[in-house]
């Protein structure tokens, strides 16, 4: 949805929304994990911003980022409730949708891996690895919301009660529960990029190859995979706990796939070293890894197949820019409808989604 050219507000209204429209984009992003519903909240943002800013008698705002904040993060959480409806009938675990970032400088002399180091902390400062944004998941709405504007985004607590309407021992008070709640599941640390894409690139021949024993050696004892297919590709039925039941399952991917049939690519996938499988010009797959804090062991593998999550992953040439999100499309770059969806592989009989607890079988 768009407003016609003759309804747009002026140019300085205009321009203040799209100069914060990145930072609106990370936030609400952080706060659902889904490309689609940030957009749909944007583009609600667009319109609260653009009705204010042709009301002739209105004030003039003072704050207009703290302004357009609380308008999309509000929004944001309006939306919890339809979103939580549609994730009660998800078939298998439900990862977010992964999103492409920038590509840091080359790393092949140090001056380059520290240059592109400092790249990726600038980078990360917004952007949420897929294992914290599934810790997230277990978070209460208001709980995340204040998480990621403090933690991750670095609003003071008397700020964030301004956006959510709380007071600031209440913000303070959830702000605490959070950070306990994620640290107990994820202790914070900083894998180093160079080191994850080296695991990531040994992992994929490793798990292509069949090579059980460099798969053993490279996973951790208690390692976790999810597998997202949406019911649309296959994919467990729920989290694969274990390095012996996870290599049961990496090994019957790649006795019913052909490798020679994939292309892999290795991209930044929210803010990580990943890779991204295609298939022909078609997303296959995107897996994205977890290390421990010594870097030593995969403790996490999140692989998202199900292509609806994947019609924003391309192939150079089929216009990946490699920023962070779509361009804005409308004359007046105001648009935020999805991207141009790549064309997928023809239907075909839906593939078999399996329970590695049990070996049984449900059609997808």
């Amino acid at each position: 949805m768009s407003e016609s050219p003759a309804e747009l507000p002026d140019d300085t209204a205009t321009r203040v929304f799209v100069g914060h429209r990145e930072l609106l984009f990370s936030v609400v992003y952080n706060l659902l994990g889904s490309v689609s519903d940030t957009e749909d909240v944007l583009q609600e943002t667009w319109l609260a911003w653009a009705r204010r800013s042709r009301q002739p008698q209105a004030e003039e705002i003072e704050k207009p980022r703290a302004y357009l904040v609380r308008i999309a993060v509000n929004q944001a959480l309006a939306r919890q409730a339809s979103i939580s409806r549609r994730r009660e009938t998800y078939v298998g675990p439900w990862l977010p949708e992964p999103l492409i970032t920038r590509v840091p400088e080359a790393r092949d002399s140090p001056q380059g891996v520290q240059a592109a180091d400092a790249a990726d902390t600038a980078l990360r400062a917004e952007s949420v690895s897929m294992a914290l944004l599934v810790v997230m998941e277990t978070l209460t709405p208001l709980e995340r919301a204040v998480f990621v504007l403090h933690e991750v985004f670095g609003y003071a607590h008397t700020e964030i009660g301004d956006i959510l309407g709380r007071s600031p021992s209440a913000v303070r008070q959830l702000a605490h529960r959070a950070r306990e709640h994620v640290q107990a599941r994820r202790p914070r640390y900083q894998a180093d990029p160079h080191l994850q894409q080296q695991v990531t690139e040994r992992f994929i021949a490793a798990a292509v190859g069949g090579d059980i024993s460099a798969l053993m050696s490279l996973l951790a004892p208690e390692v976790t995979m999810w597998t997202d297919g949406g019911g649309k590709a296959r994919a467990a039925l729920r989290p694969v706990s274990g390095r012996d039941k996870v290599v049961r399952v990496l090994t019957s991917y790649a006795a019913t796939h052909r490798p020679q049939t994939f292309d892999i690519r290795y991209r930044h996938i929210n803010g990580d070293p990943s890779a991204v499988v295609f298939s022909g010009d078609s997303p296959y797959a995107v897996l994205v890894m977890d290390l421990d804090a010594r870097g030593d062991h995969v403790t996490g593998i999140y692989l998202v197949t199900n292509p609806d999550k994947l019609s924003r992953v391309r192939l150079p040439g089929e216009g990946e820019t490699g920023e962070e999100h779509p361009e804005l499309d409308s004359p007046a770059g105001l648009a935020l409808g999805p991207a141009p969806e790549l064309e997928l592989e023809p239907e075909r009989e839906p593939e078999l989604e399996f329970d590695p607890e049990d070996g049984d079988e449900a059609a997808s």
